[in-house]
């Protein structure tokens, strides 16, 4: 479904979105506890959930539980994070993913 107007991401209420990427069909969000969340277009599994399935609302990416994450970064293809130890997830190759 289109959204042609800004609209509040419900999924964060309470929580604090300390910053986002965007990839060509979908985006990544983190939060002030280092929990990643994406959302859009799933093919190739860059949102990180393990499947390839689309998702509509923001989902927390339940791979980095137990780690606290600094940074994130997504383009046409692929999803990036940072842990605060400084270790890269995913790749800059053309149809990475997490």
């Amino acid at each position: 479904q289109t959204q042609m107007l800004p609209k509040k991401v419900e999924t964060f209420a309470g929580q604090r979105v300390v910053a986002v990427a965007a990839g060509g069909q979908h985006s990544l969000a983190l939060t002030a506890d280092g929990a990643v969340w994406s959302w859009g277009a799933g093919a190739d599994g860059r949102l990180g959930h393990g499947d390839d399935q689309t998702q509509m609302l923001p989902k927390k990416v339940e791979t980095f539980a137990g780690q606290r994450l600094v940074a994130v970064s997504a383009g046409h293809y692929y999803s990036l994070a940072l842990t605060a130890d400084g270790a890269f997830t995913g790749a800059l190759d053309s149809m990475a993913s997490f």
